[in-house]
């Protein structure tokens, strides 16, 4: 079934928090490399860089898989996930309840209910029992912090300040009982993308998304780790995916493009050179300067 013809509005999911690199608005382009016989033959999806899910959510919205397999290296993200596909009742009570007490509250006690959650949460994921309550603090500050971005500071603590805005949604509860069926039989993994290679095989899409290479020496304050991607990781990655292909998976990839502020640097065309590569354009979604959003080439990858 393509695009969701003939489906009902409340089975379509989409992604529930925002994400840095968040993949929505290149979904079309993407949608392009799609091998043709998903959903049949090919009936396997693998996406070891979760993030926001926007590519995931497309293809269980649009596609019958048989099995999926989700990953990221972000633990709090992970717990979500599992949260909403595993206990999706609690979890929208206890959005609704931080959601009143934030959206009745004047823009003073407001900064003082954020920064306080967010010392919460803060304690609460050092904690190795991971509760309903932190996956609701991480959609919570996910929409309301500055541009619903991800970072921690060297101790792994979450330090993001508050947002300005003046009416967030805090619980679309029609959207997370949405996504709650379409992760239902999911494998949700917490760890490095290389764990997807025993799931991967010649009847997989898999849709890697990873860390992109900073343009800049500026440009990677949007970290969700402690952890960089550098170079070699860059690397690293491509020899996995040249791997995954030889099994016969059909692969796709997303990065930035080097070549967009150095027509030298041919760092990723080296690498995927025994790939498709395809140049599009791009929105600048979050940057530190306001002035400095605007249109930029990105690297679409594939194999096939």
């Amino acid at each position: 079934m393509k695009w969701g013809y003939g489906m009902e509005n409340r089975s379509m999911a989409k992604p529930f928090v925002k994400w840095a690199g968040g993949k929505g608005q290149l979904l079309n382009e993407i949608r392009k490399k799609y091998p043709d016989a998903l959903g049949r033959q090919i009936n396997k999806y693998a996406e070891p860089f979760i993030g926001g899910g926007a590519v995931l959510f497309d293809v269980l919205n649009c596609y019958t898989i048989n099995e999926v397999y989700i990953s990221d290296i972000n633990g709090e993200l992970i717990h979500t996930y599992t949260t909403i596909r595993d206990s999706v009742d609690e979890l929208v009570q206890r959005l609704y309840g931080l959601e009143s007490e934030y959206l009745s509250s004047d823009m003073d006690n407001r900064k003082t209910i954020f920064y306080e959650n967010r010392d919460k949460f803060n304690s609460l994921k050092m904690d190795s029992n991971r509760t309903i309550e932190l996956a609701a603090l991480f959609i919570f500050l996910n929409r309301t912090c500055f541009n619903g971005l991800y970072r921690v500071n060297a101790k792994g603590g979450f330090n993001v300040p508050q947002g300005s805005y003046k009416n967030p949604c805090i619980c679309d509860e029609n959207n997370l009982r949405a996504v709650s069926r379409k992760l239902h039989g999911v494998t949700i993994v917490c760890g490095d993308y290389k764990k997807a290679a025993n799931f991967i095989d010649s009847n997989t899409f898999a849709y890697f998304d990873p860390p992109y290479r900073p343009l800049s020496p500026t440009a990677n304050f949007t970290s969700y780790s402690r952890d960089g991607f550098d170079d070699d990781d860059q690397s690293e990655l491509a020899a996995f995916i040249d791997e995954m292909s030889t099994r016969g998976a059909c692969v796709v990839a997303s990065n930035s493009d080097p070549r967009s502020v150095n027509e030298q640097d041919t760092f990723f065309d080296r690498l995927y050179s025994q790939h498709k590569i395809s140049r599009i354009e791009a929105s600048r979604a979050i940057n530190s300067n306001g002035t400095k959003r605007g249109k930029i080439s990105e690297l679409l990858i594939a194999n096939g």
